[in-house]
């Protein structure tokens, strides 16, 4: 999974298929994500699987944007979500550069 350590449904209702979608779309292989889109849709009504995509695409706008200005996390959230970032292993990703005092 994204963090590599998800598994299951997480507690949610097709969460399993909805993790592998988002891994999917997050990922490089367009046979996965063609294969994990349409095993989703088969589960969702179409509103549903709409809002699914709409939300996987605002998180990661969202991201790019602060990638791309280099917003950096103010030093007490940074200070306070320091074991979050350590669990799920964040400055592994390019974008902790943008972050003063995350060793990559």
């Amino acid at each position: 999974m994204i963090t590599g350590k998800a598994g299951g449904d997480a507690g949610v209702e097709h969460g399993a298929s909805l993790l592998a979608f988002t891994d999917a779309v997050m990922g490089e292989d367009d046979e996965v994500l063609a294969r994990a889109r349409q095993a989703l849709r088969v589960m969702l009504p179409p509103e549903a699987f709409v809002d699914t995509c709409a939300v996987i695409a605002a998180f990661n706008v969202v991201d790019r944007v602060a990638d791309a200005t280099g917003i950096p996390l103010d030093p007490m959230l940074h200070s306070a979500s320091g074991d979050i970032q350590q669990a799920l292993g964040l400055a592994r990703f390019r974008s902790s550069a943008n972050t003063p005092g995350v060793a990559s």
